[in-house]
């Protein structure tokens, strides 16, 4: 575990202030990467992805087909590497360990079920935690055999019976839309598809299930929408030539730092349409205070010299909210960050672990049962900033640090969950 000095800048007022001027290139969407493996490993001929991620996560998923039979293979390139996957009969046994990556936990037990044999899961202590009942529910509605100690979570062993009949599926994706996307990936493997029907009140992050149509459909699957229902036509998927969108979450911390600090950060090939909920940071950090510039050469943000407070419902963004936490603590207003009840459910507590480590600071943060409120205070340095092992709370601990000095975040490797080479890439971009 690396405890790591955060830069300060000396935000816009400070003594230390200093503008950034910086142009740089986000690695490669895990979501995307993470979905489009998935769906060339079932794919009926080979895939190309390009420019994919390489971080904890999608190692872990491409880890995990490896063992279950997917052959995959990495082809270097000037820019860094692309995958072939060829596609195999999947066969056990096998164990496959998830991590702590809600993708890799949710969407590869419904394909391991696909194989033959005992296929086990188990992860990081964290990954016991998060649920995982809708997806085991459901695959129990289609009549897989699954092993769990009546506890619905992981560890858990599946009897892969070699194929899945399909049917109609009832489940409660309140927690995560990630239920609902990998029952949507498995859909095109199954004999006679898959309907699934959302029975909870609420569903968080719609974008990354319109990302998993979309992607679905690139391969050839066929996918009809109705009023909290998604249906499935079983049929073969035919590999792509993809290449992976930057991950525009990813994007956020660097994004925060013109805003904090003045000056402009470039972030390259920004797409310019994209079902990614990391797109909304344009209008969110617009309302922020930011000034936003997009050609075709990506997104350009620049600091106005002053923040702005915000009342916003994250509910389908939810990934976004700690850098925008962040942000809003060094703002000149209140924000109010509403809808987020579901983030208590992530790699770990993320309101309480925000409210936390802000107030630990000097802030003035209020958490409630679904938000956040946060208020203008004069923030200080005085002990670690805890990461708590997810890798968000170590980038917004980053962003902080450019405006207060001293600011130690725990444990900086954690964000080698979706970025290599955070830290390398933040002094990067502060030295222009």
């Amino acid at each position: 575990m690396t405890n790591w000095r955060a830069p300060f800048r000396g935000g816009l007022t400070g003594a230390a202030a200093k503008p950034i001027n910086a142009s740089i290139s986000i690695p490669g969407s895990k979501s995307a990467t993470n979905r489009a493996l998935i769906l060339a490993a079932i794919a009926s001929t080979p895939s190309i992805l390009r420019k994919p991620l390489s971080s904890r996560d999608t190692d872990l998923m491409v880890k995990g087909l490896r063992t279950l039979g997917c052959e995959i293979e990495e082809i270097k390139t000037p820019a860094g590497f692309d995958y072939k996957i060829t596609p195999h009969k999947l066969i056990g046994p096998a164990h496959i360990e998830v991590g702590n990556a809600g993708t890799v936990m949710r969407f590869l037990p419904p394909i391991a079920s696909l194989a033959t044999g005992l296929i086990h899961f188990d992860g990081d202590a964290r990954s016991h935690e998060r649920p995982l009942a809708p997806v085991i529910n459901a695959l129990e509605q289609l009549g897989v055999s699954i092993e769990h100690g009546n506890k619905y979570k992981l560890p858990l062993t599946i009897n892969g019976a070699g194929k899945i009949k399909g049917g109609v599926v009832e489940i409660d994706a309140s927690a995560s839309s990630q239920f609902v996307s990998a029952l949507l990936l498995l859909g095109p493997a199954t004999e006679g598809g898959i309907t699934i029907k959302h029975t909870g009140a609420s569903l968080p992050s719609m974008p990354h299930i319109e990302m998993t149509i979309q992607m679905l459909q690139s391969f050839g699957g066929q996918v009809e929408v109705g009023d909290n229902s998604w249906s499935v036509k079983p049929g073969k998927l035919v590999g792509q030539d993809l290449t992976i969108e930057p991950d525009l979450s990813n994007a956020a911390p660097f994004m925060a730092a013109a805003m904090i600090c003045g000056g402009s950060v470039e972030i390259k090939d920004w797409p310019k349409s994209t079902k990614q909920p990391g797109d909304q940071l344009r209008s969110i950090f617009t309302k922020m205070g930011a000034k936003i510039d997009q050609g075709d050469y990506g997104l350009k943000i620049s600091g106005s010299g002053k923040i702005f407070g915000i009342d916003i419902d994250l509910h389908d963004v939810g990934e976004l909210t700690p850098s925008i936490a962040a942000v809003a603590a060094l703002a000149d207003s209140p924000s109010t960050l509403r809808g987020i009840a579901h983030l208590r459910l992530h790699e770990t507590d993320r309101l309480a672990a925000l409210a936390s480590e802000i107030n630990n600071l000097g802030g003035l943060v209020t958490e409630g049962p679904g938000e956040l409120l946060i208020k203008p205070a004069q923030l200080k340095a005085s002990q670690i900033f805890r990461s708590y092992e997810d890798h968000r709370m170590a980038t917004a601990g980053a962003i902080i640090g450019l405006a207060v000095d001293g600011v130690i975040v725990e444990n900086i490797e954690t964000t080698k969950k979706t970025l290599s080479d955070f830290p390398g890439m933040w002094q990067g971009m502060l030295d222009g």
